[in-house]
């Protein structure tokens, strides 16, 4: 069948078996994880019959792999394409997660999956790279000192944020967002050029300018 689909009960279904498929996954794995999510289940569910699921993936490692690669494949469009904020509000906005957000999923899926040849584990690490790559991008606009290393530093406490939530059953962002600050301030700050009147305030308030030492 191309055009019409017959489901589990032989009831016919229109096109988009592979839209439920996929949709099916996307509830499945990030409610009861990966591993306990049989291709049974999962055509149940889409409401599809098995021999319909692995005419439209193969294989349970190629519907995982789709799977990460539709859970946000614009990488964070929600804050890194929104021009109403600053790029310093932008890398802030990261991290403005709501408390019920569920694990990450390029982490829980490398986590379950324990092969780094597997694809949806080299999809997840092409996942992480491209988050680091925007959060620099980022901070170079925001004028970082070294770009690189504090959009390094921010994926990071991102990817740490998400696993100490989930670990400990809380909210961690604020607390990773409080951290950002500081970083990206201070990183913004030490790129600023001297003016002339900063040795003098510096001395003023007591400080030696490090060229006098």
């Amino acid at each position: 069948m191309t055009e019409l689909e017959k489901g589990p009960l032989g009831r016919r279904r229109g096109r988009g078996a592979r839209e439920r498929i996929l949709s099916a996954s996307q509830q499945l794995f990030r409610d009861q994880g990966i591993n306990r999510t049989g291709m049974e289940q999962l055509s149940a569910v889409a409401q599809v019959s098995k021999r319909t699921a692995y005419q439209h993936f193969a294989t349970k490692d190629e519907l995982v792999a789709e799977y990460l690669r539709n859970v946000d494949p614009d990488v964070m469009p929600g804050v890194f394409d929104r021009a109403d904020l600053t790029p310093r509000e932008r890398l802030l906005t990261a991290f403005d997660m709501p408390a019920s957000t569920p694990m990450c999923p390029y982490i829980a899926a490398s986590v379950e999956l324990h092969d780094p040849q597997h694809p949806a584990s080299q999809y997840a690490r092409d996942y992480k790279t491209a988050v680091a790559a925007r959060l620099t991008e980022t901070a170079r606009e925001a004028g970082a000192t070294d770009p690189e290393q504090l959009g390094e530093q921010l994926a990071m406490l991102l990817d740490g944020a998400a696993a100490r939530s989930q670990v400990l059953d809380s909210d961690s962002f604020p607390t990773a967002a409080a951290i950002a600050a500081v970083l990206i301030d201070h990183a913004i700050a030490a790129s600023s050029p001297r003016t002339p009147g900063d040795d003098q305030g510096a001395t003023k308030s007591g400080l030696v300018p490090v060229e006098s030492r």
